[in-house]
């Protein structure tokens, strides 16, 4: 608990700008202007229900996560499917089920978290000071009350901290990190030879009406899909920074202002070693752990060179003991007062003695001192103004946003008002499908591609809602053409299936007689192949023209007798593997043994976290209404 504060405050921080900076990052400007959704139940959690509007948008989320890492390639329509919607609706009730189970242990988010976050959120800053103003400016967008929104980012902070408790506590035997880090810096010798469709092509023929068969038995595959055209309209905040104006002297007002809280800011880098008390806990129960804190220190005294490895055998913050307690550098205000007027008042090399705080015992080793001097106000200076411009372009944009969701909805059949407001041009795209790439990046957002290929847009001739295709951009469009979805006639595609029937049957061949020559290399005959050069490959590799699925052919091959051979269907064909001789590393390399025990610990802390969500379903009740999720809803 004390290291969490300390360690994921500023990671907090940065997850908290993400969702303010846009003022409509998780609700949207559609829900704030459309009022309530749906209250039909999408599942429970231990008789708690979670409604369509919680599932809705997390859904939204969801998707333009997804779209965001395929940069807008990727179907709406295939975004909207039974399994997505599933997942997501088992991810909220996993949640619900880890809030309640904390509850149960009474794992809270302090007020003292919660202010060091709200108040240092650069979203709510003006003048480097924290604003009400943006800050209830901010809620009233959301159509969130203050207490909602602070039990949400509450909620937020218990599941790191649950999280944090299983993330932080694996241990590996070294042997077994050595073992590992062995096994993947082995190398294989390996020469491979593929035999490719192209060189059976000739002996492959195609009976007279095999196309026209495929062709008729496969329509869809030729079917050109629906399109359109259409005019559209952006609002978007980055468009209204570079018209914002700066008052110089403003911008000297806040490095001023800043410089005189940031004036010298010493920190401090020290190890503690900790031991846990609960604050109910029984007297006995206190002296106990008063006299285990005795004890280490009377060890740390003996030995001060030892106390890393105290710190990790004993310590019971399981963020800091895994490092030896080392806490890194810290300010006076991360850390709680004991702790900070204890650290403050040491010299680097000296140990406290047991200090006392919220947080149970605590034995402190200072290992370092530093001042952090402010920045010029040159250097600042750029930094300011374009906070500056930030803040006054967020305040424009939240204004002007209802206006201009307003003016698509009401003028319904052109978007010149919506234009004017956002002093932009009314644009135009080429013909685009459902899920293929328009030529502005910004028509890709699915909800976006719902409403223009919707019955009220392509029907009746209305423009779209105002919809958030991304943090801080609006877009609504209208229809300007439309193509409906044919077939292609079959005299288009005839030559087209005949060289895939081709390609099909000469891979088939490809295969059949790889598996032959597999047969007799492994019997010890001669197969005619004319082996590439050999390399050496192993885990990591990286080797032009070895793609992902051969090396882990290579890799998976039995070496138990030399040489070795194993073969594997790939799309160049069909590829022989031949494997002469492993070399292993005369010497483990110390940064990525360092990497592997870093990834293996995380796995297994995925691994546990996910044991412990089995473990409280088993006890627990969790029901999911798939008869609701295949019901989709206008989000």
């Amino acid at each position: 608990m004390f290291d969490f504060i300390y360690k994921h405050k500023r990671v907090l921080q940065l997850m908290l700008a993400l969702v303010i900076v846009p003022p409509f990052a998780f609700f949207g400007v559609d829900s704030y202007l459309r009022g309530g959704e749906s209250n039909t139940t999408i599942a429970t959690v231990n008789g708690q229900a979670i409604n369509q509007q919680e599932f809705n948008v997390a859904l939204r989320e969801q998707q333009e996560m997804m779209q965001q890492m395929t940069g807008g390639k990727i179907d709406p329509a295939m975004l909207d499917n039974p399994e997505i919607r599933f997942s997501v609706a088992e991810a909220l009730a996993n949640r619900r089920l880890l809030l309640l189970q904390a509850e149960r242990s009474r794992v809270v988010a302090t007020d003292a978290q919660l202010q060091i976050i709200l108040g240092q959120a650069p979203a709510f800053q003006e003048n480097g000071k924290f604003s009400k103003e943006l800050y209830e400016n901010f809620l009233r967008i959301r159509g969130k009350s203050e207490v909602q929104f602070e039990q949400e980012m509450r909620r937020d902070l218990v599941l790191r901290q649950i999280n944090d408790a299983y993330g932080d506590a694996h241990f590996l035997p070294r042997t077994v990190v050595q073992q590992l880090s062995k096994l993947m810096e082995t190398q294989r010798e390996a020469s491979t030879f593929t035999l490719t469709p192209g060189s059976f092509e000739t002996k492959v023929s195609v009976e007279g009406d095999a196309a026209k068969k495929y062709y008729d038995s496969r329509q869809d595959e030729f079917r050109t899909p629906e399109q359109v055209r259409v005019e559209y309209v952006v609002l978007s905040l980055d468009a209204l920074l570079p018209v914002q104006k700066v008052d110089p002297e403003e911008v000297k007002r806040v490095f001023d202002d800043q410089a005189k809280r940031v004036q010298v800011q010493e920190q401090r880098q020290a190890s503690h070693i900790l031991i846990s008390v609960d604050g109910k806990a029984s007297a006995e129960d206190k002296q106990k752990a008063r006299a285990k804190a005795e004890d280490l220190l009377k060890q740390v005294k003996a030995k001060p060179a030892a106390f890393a490895d105290i710190a990790k055998a004993h310590s019971q913050d399981p963020g800091s003991a895994v490092n030896g307690g080392d806490l890194g550098n810290f300010k006076r205000a991360d850390m709680v007062k004991p702790f900070s007027d204890a650290a403050f008042g040491m010299k680097v090399g000296d140990v406290s003695g047991v200090v006392e705080s919220e947080f149970g015992l605590h034995i402190i080793k200072l290992t370092g001192i530093s001042e952090t001097k402010p920045p010029s106000f040159e250097a600042e200076r750029g930094k300011i103004e374009t906070d500056l411009r930030r803040a006054s372009a967020t305040k424009e944009f939240a204004a002007l946003a209802e206006q201009f969701s307003n003016m698509a909805f009401e003028q319904s059949d052109n978007l010149k008002a919506a234009a004017d407001l956002s002093k932009s041009q009314v644009q135009q795209s080429a013909f685009f499908g459902r899920g293929a790439a328009a030529n502005d990046g910004r028509l890709n957002n699915p909800k976006l591609m719902q409403a223009i290929f919707s019955d009220d847009v392509l029907k009746n001739k209305r423009n779209t809602e105002a919809v958030e295709v991304s943090p801080g951009t609006l877009v609504a469009a209208r229809l300007l053409e439309y193509k409906p979805a044919v077939v292609r006639p079959f005299d288009q595609v005839q030559v087209e299936i005949l060289n895939k029937l081709i390609r099909q049957r000469a891979t088939q061949l490809a295969a059949q007689e790889g598996r032959a020559a597999l047969e007799k290399l492994r019997q010890g005959k001669d197969a005619e192949v004319n082996w590439s050069k050999p390399q050496l490959v192993n885990f990591s590799s990286q080797i032009k023209d070895l793609d992902d699925d051969l090396r882990k052919q290579i890799l998976r091959t039995d070496v138990s007798k030399l040489p070795a051979y194993s073969g594997v269907e790939t799309p160049q064909g069909y590829t022989l593997v031949r494997v002469t001789r492993t070399v292993e590393p005369e010497k483990l390399d110390a940064e990525k043994e360092k990497s592997l025990t870093t990834a293996l610990q995380q796995a297994l802390a995925q691994e546990q976290n996910a044991a412990y969500l089995a473990s409280l379903k088993q006890k627990g009740e969790v029901k999911i209404r798939k008869e609701s999720l295949s019901e989709k809803k206008d989000k």
